[in-house]
């Protein structure tokens, strides 16, 4: 198993945001997590990521825990997320983003670096050959040299995505992609989500609302519903789940 929550809870202040939570995401599938809002679903995206210490609860990769680990160090394990906000640095161009995100990667040392020579002109080259690889899969090939700034949203929306890729993690935390974008932005980002799970072979754990979005792609569903776990099963059988559609979906899907 490639990632594993077990038992989480977490409170603020007496009000309890996670409560028992577990479930494991299973080595390349796309997992989504889903809820009404105010369920929890961030709240383990940030127990996940490190932002949060639980007051119970493990979270595991490959069997290990990783709780003791800060957020930076989820990072070089192999942990990637982006945020429901857009976290971009808005005044550096489109590559020079993506290329932060390489940063996990590097490996050569100081005076290398500074002489430019050896071993950090070819991890250079490494670098920018795996962001070339995102630029091409994102399609934003255009924008490249382009600040974040004076991009379209659903653009910069691809590049916080591409960032995360380009850390070439072993799982991506999806927070909530799709949000604010229209019916093409958001078709043309599940297609890319689906080749990034099928042609580069990473895992996925989504957060979203679009509904549409989340039974289309995904292979697994968990439901939150004010912090407890209440259904999970695949889209099929979560969307037919009474508890579910009583929470959150409303009616049943046909």
């Amino acid at each position: 198993m490639l990632l594993e929550v077990r038992n989480v809870s977490l409170s603020f202040g007496g009000v309890m945001a996670l409560s028992e939570v577990s479930f494991s995401v299973e080595e390349n599938t796309l997992h989504a997590l889903i809820g009404p809002n105010g369920s929890g679903k961030t709240s383990i995206f940030n127990v996940m990521s490190g932002i949060y210490k639980p007051q119970k609860g493990h979270i595991l990769m490959r069997g290990e825990d990783i709780g003791h680990a800060k957020p930076h160090q989820r990072a070089k394990m192999g942990l990637a997320r982006t945020f429901q906000n857009i976290e971009l640095f808005k005044h550096m161009s489109v590559l020079e983003n993506l290329l932060l995100g390489r940063h996990t990667q590097l490996q050569s040392g100081v005076f290398s670096g500074l002489l430019w020579i050896g071993r950090t002109l070819r991890e250079e080259i490494q670098h920018r050959e795996q962001v070339e690889r995102v630029i091409g899969l994102l399609e934003i090939e255009r924008w490249r040299n382009h600040l974040v700034s004076t991009i379209p949203y659903g653009i910069q929306k691809r590049v916080e995505l591409g960032r995360a890729l380009a850390m070439d993690p072993k799982i991506l935390l999806l927070d909530e992609p799709c949000a604010g974008m229209n019916v093409e932005e958001t078709e043309d980002l599940a297609r890319f989500i689906i080749d990034i799970r099928e042609e580069w072979g990473k895992t996925v754990l989504l957060v979203e609302h679009d509904m549409n979005v989340v039974m289309d792609i995904s292979d697994t569903v968990t439901v939150l519903d004010f912090g407890h776990k209440i259904a999970e099963g695949s889209p099929k059988d979560v969307q037919k789940d009474p508890d579910v559609i009583k929470a959150y979906l409303g009616e049943e899907v046909t």
